[in-house]
């Protein structure tokens, strides 16, 4: 890819997750730089801080197979329950892979959208 160069912020992946390792082929393919790399086995983020972490980041993209929800927290007030739902996944802590990047969190892979995150479009 030609576009400009882009740090993530911060990186949440597991070994061995499919999700992941796609996560990781784009970011590399793209030239990303990660300047924080979490192993999610090895540092578990419970509900109550994945809600924390959220909350602190502007925008939100959140990825499920094909569904992605969108919020803008300046104007968007998800509960606190809401955003459990979309965050943890089966092993009862934040979903992998999670990237923030400035301002913006992604939870989950979808390429349209660490595209239009990463390089604006």
């Amino acid at each position: 890819m030609s576009q400009k160069k882009r740090q993530v912020d911060w990186y949440y992946r597991r070994n061995g997750c499919i999700t992941c390792q796609r996560s990781d082929a784009f970011l590399q393919e793209c030239g990303a730089a990660i300047a924080e790399q979490v192993d999610a086995r090895k540092e578990r983020i419970s509900p109550a801080e994945a809600v924390r972490l959220a909350r602190s980041m502007r925008y939100l993209h959140i990825a499920r197979g094909k569904k992605v929800v969108h919020f803008d927290l300046q104007t968007d007030h998800p509960t606190d329950d809401e955003l459990k739902k979309l965050l943890i996944g089966p092993s009862g802590n934040l979903r992998a892979p999670t990237a923030r990047v400035g301002n913006r969190m992604f939870v989950g892979f979808l390429a349209e959208e660490y595209v239009a995150g990463l390089w604006g479009k």
